[in-house]
């Protein structure tokens, strides 16, 4: 009877043992208990505003937790310094210029800590270090942020309206012919105005294309040598005789200008000899009647020669006279 109640008690121990092991396993596992037996270091960090982050929250490093959220402390007048507990093996990995920003597990999960970035040019962070943080953005900023956005949405959309109804009123004064525009676009005489002015402008074009065109005829000609243009333009000969001959029509035209100027002041006088053949009339008269004198004895000599000519006693000397020319005459002509 001992016996039997002995092995009762001992079969009902080992299970009781058994049960107490797979609870304690259990808790463990569920409240991740196990996480408090591995060496860990604390790092620390100063927010502005924690978002609600709480003890125990996870650290999050390139995808892998490395750690959990500690003690929350303020610090100064409205920071808050966060603990964060940091395991040892971990430790290679991040580095001493390493940020810290705030994050959520999911969208609307719990508030996580996430640590990125860091470089090989420091060294691995120790018991003790502060990391940096990087500001982020919390719903309320984002919430502010958006408002910000529907007010100026608003103005916009407020200044479209009034964009809107202006060019109305223009299509309006358009479609009414007023304004330049509208006259533009209604008058027709403005139009063929246009349309003239602008043939013009084509034929100054065209105008002006030709002139081109025989401004590079005549500067292809400047190049050839042997020509007057190319000679006036690099002969300094030329060049010399042409300023000396100007140079001698100007002194002729100064000379000439100084004779007029002279005669004009002799005519002006009645007792020079000029002034008495411009002003006097019975001078003008008497050399008339001097010239048709002279006139009239030339012809008479004429005549007198002429019936010399006929005369039987110079006859012979005329005839010889006229002989000797013919043959001066004939010698002078080209074999």
């Amino acid at each position: 009877m001992n016996e039997t109640s002995n092995k009762r008690a001992v079969i009902v121990g080992v299970f009781v043992f058994l049960g107490l092991v797979f609870l304690l396993a259990g808790v463990l596992m569920i409240g991740n208990l196990h996480e408090t037996f591995k060496k860990k270091i604390d790092v620390f960090a100063t927010f502005d505003d924690v978002s609600g982050l709480q003890n125990g929250n996870n650290i999050w490093f390139s995808g892998v937790k490395v750690g959990t959220v500690n003690k929350l402390r303020f610090n100064g007048k409205s920071q808050v310094e966060v603990t964060m507990k940091l395991e040892t093996k971990v430790l290679q990995y991040i580095r001493k210029d390493a940020k810290v920003k705030i994050s959520t597990d999911g969208l609307i999960g719990n508030k996580i800590l996430v640590i990125y970035g860091g470089t090989t040019a420091f060294g691995e962070v120790e018991e003790g270090d502060a990391l940096a943080v990087e500001k982020t953005f919390t719903s309320e900023d984002m919430i502010n942020m958006l408002q910000k956005n529907n007010e100026n949405i608003l103005a916009i959309t407020t200044d479209f309206k009034d964009v809107s109804k202006n060019f109305k009123d223009i299509s309006a004064n358009i479609s009414s012919g007023k304004g330049s525009l509208g006259k533009l676009l209604n008058d027709n005489s403005l139009y063929n105005n246009m349309n003239a002015t602008s043939a013009s402008l084509q034929s100054a074009s065209v105008k002006a294309k030709e002139i081109t065109a025989t401004l590079a005829t005549y500067t292809a000609q400047l190049n050839n040598k042997g020509s007057l243009a190319n000679k006036l333009v690099n002969d300094t000969t030329v060049f010399n005789s042409m300023q000396a001959s100007m140079f001698q029509l100007q002194r002729i035209a100064d000379t000439a200008s100084v004779f007029v100027n002279n005669l004009k002041e002799a005519g002006k006088n009645p007792n020079s000899p000029v002034g008495v053949l411009l002003q006097d009339e019975a001078t003008g008269e008497h050399i008339k009647g001097m010239i048709k004198n002279l006139e009239s004895s030339s012809e008479k000599l004429d005549e007198n020669l002429q019936a010399l000519q006929h005369n039987f006693l110079l006859r012979r000397y005329f005839k010889k006279k006229a002989k000797a020319e013919e043959k001066a005459n004939m010698q002078k002509m080209p074999q």
